[in-house]
């Protein structure tokens, strides 16, 4: 039986993995759940599971969990403290899904912990990308990627002979605009950005596919993550997301994953590796399927895109202000603050303004993040203004 953590259990990708443990509980023991301060449905599923641990990040919310969680074996606890403190629970395997940064120490904890890390946070490896791969090797642990296009990616690449590999192709739906003019997506609202035409995600990361910085977001991790040069990273749209990434090699073969739009299929290759596990998902019907279409990305519409590549050929510091400023610029876009197309701009000036010294430690990447922050949050309110 594999012990598991689950970090951000009542998000989107908690919420599809518990769905995945609860279908074989005699394969999997619970060890921890955590969540911000979603009380009831995290006491639920810890209920459900029998889970040992349920943290809120949200001390505030401990109370509340305490009395949900009465009459089990449940322990619960509260505060940012206790979240690292899940991370290293001593879990065969933790899945890291705390969205943002406030997900970085409790990933860290876990992959100092040896063990198997399901990597689902997109800023571990893109705002502290080599603090964290160091701490792989020096730990032993091993990180399996979720995204579905890095998933896609890992089943494809040969670890073995990375110097066969000529490119790696990172597939995109291309979001909500991918047919929109310029002058249209200025007056997007957040009610369209987040209507994602593939995908059921939250806001922040619906939003993300809508601008295209996912995508850039996903060309900095997969450059951590494989061992090519970012410049074999090209990235397509694929408006059926039915292919989730490929691997071209030097004698012309290409190797592609396909699967359904449901992130429980990445998500069960990462739980159940090496072997495989049942999912609910029917087969892909290829007949009713059809075609797979593929075209370029549009650079004139998704500055995000350029911006991504060009922090990652940067390195340093760039990927955590890039995520940083992205963050803080997508939210006041959702709080209808500042326009669509104003989420790259704030980001694209902060990466002009801001060149500190190359972050070597999760505190010095942590203060990246915090100054970088602090600057886009200005910069929203001179757009306000």
């Amino acid at each position: 039986m594999r012990t598991v953590t689950v970090l951000g259990a009542t998000g989107s990708v908690g919420t599809s993995t518990l769905d995945l443990i609860e279908r074989e509980p005699e394969r999997f023991r619970v060890r921890a759940l955590t969540a911000n301060c979603d009380v009831a449905k995290l006491a639920a599923a810890a209920r459900r599971t029998h889970a040992e641990l349920a943290v809120v990040a949200d001390e505030a919310c401990l109370p509340a969990l305490r009395e949900a969680l009465a009459g089990t074996a449940t322990r619960a606890a509260g505060g940012a403290a206790a979240v690292i403190e899940a991370g290293a629970s001593g879990a065969d395997w933790t899945m890291a899904a705390i969205v943002g940064c406030a997900g970085l120490a409790p990933t860290m904890a876990a992959i100092r912990n040896g063990g198997t890390v399901a990597l689902a946070n997109k800023e571990a490896l893109v705002s502290a990308g080599d603090v964290v791969m160091r701490a792989v090797t020096e730990h032993g642990a091993r990180l399996l990627p979720v995204d579905s296009e890095h998933n896609a990616i890992f089943q494809c690449f040969d670890f073995d002979r990375p110097h066969q590999v000529r490119r790696i192709v990172l597939t995109a739906s291309g979001g909500p605009f991918r047919d929109t003019s310029l002058a249209d997506m200025a007056r997007v609202t957040p009610v369209q950005a987040v209507a994602h035409p593939n995908w059921s995600m939250g806001a922040k990361i619906s939003v993300d596919s809508a601008t295209m910085m996912n995508k850039g977001l996903e060309l900095i991790e997969a450059a951590r993550l494989f061992p090519i040069c970012p410049e074999q990273i090209e990235i397509v749209v694929h408006r059926q997301s039915v292919i989730h990434s490929l691997v071209d090699y030097v004698d012309g073969s290409m190797l592609a994953q396909l699967g359904p739009s449901d992130m429980r299929v990445p998500i069960a290759h990462a739980l159940a590796w090496p072997e495989r596990m049942a999912t609910p998902m029917a087969p892909l019907d290829l007949v009713k399927l059809g075609r797979l279409d593929f075209e370029a990305p549009d650079p004139g519409r998704f500055l995000a895109l350029s911006l991504a590549r060009s922090a990652v050929n940067a390195g340093g510091a760039a990927p955590a202000i890039l995520n940083a400023a992205n963050e803080i610029a997508v939210a006041a876009f959702l709080a209808g603050r500042i326009g669509f197309l104003e989420i790259a701009a704030i980001v694209d000036d902060i990466l002009q303004r801001y060149d500190p010294p190359s972050p070597e430690t999760l505190d010095a990447v942590l203060a990246v993040d915090a100054r970088a922050r602090e600057l886009a949050a200005g910069r929203v309110e001179d757009c306000v203004r």
